[in-house]
């Protein structure tokens, strides 16, 4: 009988910088000889990627290491890690040291190349480790990926953060930007491209400052027309846009570029002046107005979603109500709608006039009925239409189903085998949910297709 070969499970909390940074934990342990496990009973080593942006992910990810001493105490073996942006905060560690005696490894953010090396002292020594380095050091490049689609792919350009938006942990945890070199996002792409992935999503914390950090004067429109031009890559998306930093020529590259999609993620958070002032977001309503304009003029059928936040310090009735107002105007696709939480360690987190928490469920509930709305007429217009959808796979929710995305990111389910994954197929909608399409297959667009919009 041969020698049992090692298992490990990667649960993830957070945005999708936390999952390209579980694509690449799980490919430093696959190269350490383990394999992903079936279930979390019974993986040998789990390793737990959070996230601090939210506290209601922070008490998620408290709940579940309480729940995980229970299966300690069954596998002794087992080993339990934690990572992230959580344990990057000091004092977040050391709670999670003394509260979860059972938590064997303890890293960061800044160190999570060190995983394999400090894996295998916990593994050998049976001894438990803390190491979160205060400062990022330089870009590590070439680190194992095992990428959780074979169809998309995630891929940095840029690390960190130097916005210090008054609310934000994000610049604390993750450090300050650092920008990839455009040859090594480039041959990353291009390999993934000759593996067959036909979808890439460029990721920074605030893409659209990419290269500033960089010697010569190569920014992120640069970067997006070099691309659109390699061979084998269908759609290009990116994520997170800042206001502040879009540009004309970046608005003007993405409507000239065949493969960068129809999609922008606008981050507006409040529509009062006085609240982004407070926020330090840079922009005002009216700026914010005009670059909306100028996208959707350059960019026919653009779809722009959005984040907006609820109660932050010192918002008043008539403040709220400027965000009603901005949301009525601009009309998003679809907003990631959240309540102000706050942040240890930020500067909105001591602020006075902290809302009181019934005043900004009321709010909440407010904003979001009525961007349901807006999303659900935007979905139902597109009833009747023969959308072009690059397959992902079954549906998570179906398995007798299909899904994918149209160029405008909205998520498609239609009847279909699952090896129509990572074609491009043509598929008339039929029907409208808040959430999805519905819709019918027609035919099979296929990889020889020269615009692809």
């Amino acid at each position: 009988m041969g020698k049992r070969i090692p298992t490990y499970e990667v649960i993830t909390f957070g945005c999708q910088m936390n999952d390209h940074d579980s694509e690449v934990m799980a490919g430093m342990l696959e190269a350490m000889g383990y394999e992903p496990a079936a279930s979390t009973d019974e993986a040998d080593v789990i390793m737990i990627n959070t996230c601090c942006v939210r506290e209601t992910a922070e008490n998620k990810i408290y709940g579940l290491l309480g729940r995980l001493a229970s299966l300690k105490n069954k596998k002794r073996h087992l080993i339990i890690g934690i990572a992230g942006c959580m344990t990057q905060q000091p004092e977040v560690a050391r709670k999670i040291k003394n509260r979860f005696p059972h938590v064997d490894l303890i890293l960061g953010t800044h160190n999570l190349h060190r995983l394999p090396d400090l894996l295998s002292r916990v593994r050998e020594n049976r001894e438990r480790l803390v190491e979160v380095w205060e400062q990022a050091g330089q870009v590590m490049e070439n680190l194992p990926i095992r990428r959780a689609s074979n169809v998309k792919a995630w891929v940095n350009i840029t690390y960190g953060c130097n916005n210090f938006c008054t609310y934000c942990i994000v610049p604390y945890v993750r450090g300050r930007e650092r920008s990839r070199k455009p040859e090594d996002i480039l041959n990353e792409i291009r390999q993934l491209a000759q593996e067959g992935y036909r979808e890439v999503t460029l990721l920074g914390q605030n893409v659209n400052s990419y290269g500033k950090d960089l010697p010569g004067k190569y920014n992120f429109a640069n970067l997006l027309r070099e691309v659109d031009q390699i061979p084998g890559l269908w759609r290009i998306r990116f994520t997170t846009s800042h206001p502040r930093d879009f540009t004309q020529e970046l608005i003007d590259t993405i409507a000239r570029c065949t493969h960068v999609c129809e999609h922008i993620h606008l981050p507006v958070q409040a529509g009062s002046n006085r609240i982004l002032k407070m926020m330090n977001r840079g922009y005002n309503r009216d700026y914010y107005f005009d670059l909306v304009e100028r996208i959707r003029q350059a960019i026919p059928g653009v779809a722009i979603t959005t984040d907006i936040m609820v109660g932050f310090p010192g918002e008043t009735e008539e403040d709220f109500a400027h965000t009603m107002e901005l949301v009525e105007r601009v009309r998003f696709d679809s907003a990631f709608m959240f309540v102000y939480n706050p942040r240890p360690g930020t500067p909105a987190a001591r602020f006075p006039e902290q809302v009181p928490d019934e005043v900004k469920s009321k709010r909440i509930q407010e904003l979001i009925a009525r961007q349901n709305e807006i999303t659900l007429e935007y979905n139902r217009s597109f009833i009747g239409r023969v959308e072009q959808v690059l397959v992902e796979g079954e549906s998570k929710t179906n398995p007798e189903m299909i899904s994918g995305r149209t160029r405008t990111n909205r998520l498609v389910i239609f009847p279909g085998s699952g090896d129509l994954a990572g074609q491009l197929v043509n598929v008339t909608i039929t029907g409208a949910r808040l959430t999805h399409l519905e819709g019918n297959l027609e035919a099979t667009v296929g990889a020889n297709f020269s615009d692809g919009r």
